[in-house]
């Protein structure tokens, strides 16, 4: 098993197919959501999943859509938590018919 705080390289990150961007020490995603209230209810199955797994997104809502950053501050970058946590957030996104925005 993975140790939950242990950096991840790049090419681990890319291996994981998730379809977010990669920064130096976070992963970023932005979500077309169409309208305000679906990018709050979206935001709202992120708050539920990042609570269960005490691990918390900086999360921005703007008409349209939503742009979620995952880091383990902790450690200063990129951890198993993230990519878990992303994982969530794409099944949250497909339930709700959100698409990724280029």
């Amino acid at each position: 098993m993975t140790d939950p705080r242990q950096l991840l390289k790049a090419e681990s990150i890319i291996d994981e197919k998730l379809g977010w961007d990669i920064a130096a020490d976070y992963i970023q995603a932005t979500f077309s959501t169409g309208d305000f209230l679906t990018g709050v209810k979206f935001i709202n199955a992120i708050a539920e999943s990042a609570e269960a797994a005490n691990h918390h997104p900086d999360i921005s809502l703007h008409y349209g859509a939503v742009v979620v950053e995952l880091s383990s501050h902790d450690v200063g970058g990129i951890t198993i938590r993230d990519i878990n946590l992303a994982r969530e957030i794409n099944e949250h996104a497909t339930a709700l018919g959100l698409s990724f925005e280029a």
